[in-house]
């Protein structure tokens, strides 16, 4: 038999084709007929697959939440794992921007995503967080990472030292944008190591001296 024209349309390439045209365009310029203009199909093609857009769109967030190395929970004590975690799923998030809005939403159905938040969520409480705080602090932490991934602090400032002129405190605000890496990451580094310590010096408070004296409650 000869060969098919074009490469068979799977899920998977699907997932991938949409995630690069968010990368490209943001979420807003993927639509269904877009999507298999790029892969080459008919419109109704991708609803053997998936039924809705929705679905595609939790197929590429999800994608992305798989990236995010949570075995890092089974692997190191609590608080070294949350970093660990934190800086993994920033660098997933980071990479792909654009998708950040749709993921940050919460988990939904999607199964890598609720993964993640039961790795979360069981390690804090087997370290002893009392249910609820454990779950303070896993929004804490995800309002955290996926802000920092939403936009570039430093790309929000031109480099055109006459505009600052009127503002004295922003006088090297216009070099901030060539250093945009460095800036970033560095204010992600310094907040999630405030937020670390915060916690620990909670947990000596409050977790650690229930456990001293017979387990967590």
């Amino acid at each position: 038999m000869p060969r098919p024209r074009q490469a068979l349309l799977t899920r998977d390439r699907i997932v991938d084709t949409a995630l690069a045209l968010i990368d490209a365009d943001g979420l807003d310029a993927l639509s269904t007929r877009r999507l298999a203009a790029a892969l080459g199909v008919r419109g109704p093609s991708l609803y053997n697959h998936f039924a809705t857009k929705e679905e595609i769109l939790d197929a590429v967030a999800d994608g992305v939440a798989a990236t995010v190395d949570i075995d890092v929970f089974d692997e190191y004590e609590w608080l070294d794992a949350l970093g660990r975690w934190a800086r993994s799923y920033r660098a997933a998030l980071a990479a792909h921007p654009n998708i950040v809005p749709y993921l940050a939403q919460g988990p939904g159905r999607r199964p890598a995503a609720l993964a993640m938040a039961d790795a979360v969520y069981g390690a804090l409480v087997r370290a002893g967080w009392p249910p609820a705080r454990a779950t303070h602090i896993g929004a804490a932490m995800r309002y955290f990472v996926a802000g920092s991934a939403l936009g570039s602090f430093a790309r929000g400032f031109v480099e055109d030292p006459s505009l600052y002129a009127a503002h004295p405190h922003l006088n090297q605000a216009h070099r901030l944008a060539g250093h945009q890496r460095s800036v970033d990451e560095g204010a992600f580094a310094l907040g999630l190591d405030a937020l670390l310590h915060g916690l620990a010096a909670e947990y000596a408070a409050t977790v650690a001296p229930l456990e001293r004296v017979g387990g967590p409650e």
